[in-house]
């Protein structure tokens, strides 16, 4: 049994001991949705931004067809290649459908709602309508075996250097999405206006003011997928750090709510001090980051780091310089046992102290 998600081979070891009948398992692994652990233990895979918004912006053009009076489920490519059914609720071309987080304790865009609102290309222009954002921004346009699409941001996306923070692969689901949907009711091309209503107030829970988005959430995700994450998974990281293809390893609580909010698209995995062992099960990934408070992170690197420095703690340390040049030293001298690891120190506001990657 292969998770189609992430490619990991199950072994068959898992399976025997998994929760809940193997016809299910299967079923569920198949879909993208169920992740198997060690322990026979399941838990469920959430939907990203951009899945999400696909699934509005399809629902919504498939309601401007007059014989269908209402929506509630649409299905939806995703980066990952798997079809996913996700509820909505569409009429007259509007269309709104809601993050669904999966097992994921530190989403804080889990149960945000997403609104799309679709126009036959060539039609009126009927956006401003007191749901969407006067000043639009047009991010996307194109034609699809001779119908022309056209996909627009509207409040609640942030915006980063004057361009809506849509990343590449959630933009191409969208399209996708909104080119399957054209097709199925016949129409000559679609108009689609894309909003998040409390993305500007939620964005205030991120960390994309830091990362240069500005006025909303981002839309993301590079399989479809959040993948599941929740205190009981302490015991399994090593298996959880074995299916990632791209990993931030963490030292506590702290690093786990702004790692996550820094790497979304990323697996999380706290880790504590035992940096060493999350790195070992990390050896053959493609990306591996460390990321957390300065403490456990520096003395991983360097047990003495303080020593000489007239400083009792790292903290102390920081508080007195945060330029110390001892810091960056230290962190030049992981690339010996942790070569190409990325590494990032944060403050307890979450904002970077440094980003060193050897």
């Amino acid at each position: 049994m292969k998770d189609p998600v992430n490619n990991f081979e199950i072994p068959s070891e898992w399976i025997k001991c998994a929760t809940i009948p193997e016809d299910e398992l299967r079923a569920g692994v198949a879909s993208g949705r169920l992740v198997l652990l060690a322990d026979g233990s399941v838990l469920r895979r959430g939907y990203t931004t951009g899945t999400t918004a696909a699934a509005a912006a399809k629902a919504a053009v498939l309601s401007l067809k007059r014989t269908i009076e209402q929506i509630d489920h649409v299905t939806v490519p995703t980066p990952a290649g798997i079809d996913v059914t996700l509820p909505v609720s569409a009429s007259g071309g509007r269309a709104s459908a809601i993050k669904d987080c999966g097992d994921h304790g530190f989403d804080v865009t889990g149960g945000i709602e997403i609104v799309a609102q679709a126009h036959e290309s060539g039609g009126a222009d009927n956006a401003d309508d007191g749901i969407m954002n006067r000043q639009k921004r047009f991010i996307d346009a194109t034609a699809c075996k001779g119908r022309a699409l056209s996909i627009t941001a509207g409040s609640g996306i942030g915006v980063k250097r004057g361009v809506p923070a849509i990343n590449p692969e959630p933009m191409k689901q969208i399209r996708t999405a909104i080119a399957e949907a054209v097709r199925e009711i016949c129409i000559s091309g679609a108009d689609v206006l894309i909003s998040v209503p409390r993305g500007e107030e939620i964005a205030l829970e991120t960390l994309n003011s830091r990362v240069g988005v500005i006025g909303g959430i981002s839309i993301l995700g590079t399989t479809g997928f959040v993948e599941p994450w929740n205190e009981h998974l302490l015991e399994t990281k090593q298996e959880l750090i074995q299916q990632a293809e791209r990993v931030v390893l963490t030292t506590g609580r702290i690093g786990m709510r702004y790692s996550n909010m820094l790497f979304p698209d990323y697996t999380v995995v706290m880790v504590g001090n035992r940096i060493s062992e999350g790195l070992t099960a990390a050896r053959d990934k493609s990306e591996v980051i460390v990321c957390g408070l300065p403490g456990l992170v520096l003395k991983w690197i360097d047990p003495d780091v303080l020593r000489g420095s007239g400083s009792l703690t790292t903290q102390e340390l920081i508080d007195r310089n945060p330029a110390d040049a001892r810091i960056d030293r230290t962190l030049v001298a992981a690339k010996e046992d942790a070569p190409g690891v990325r590494i990032v120190l944060l403050n307890r506001d979450g904002s970077i102290l440094r980003d060193y990657t050897p």
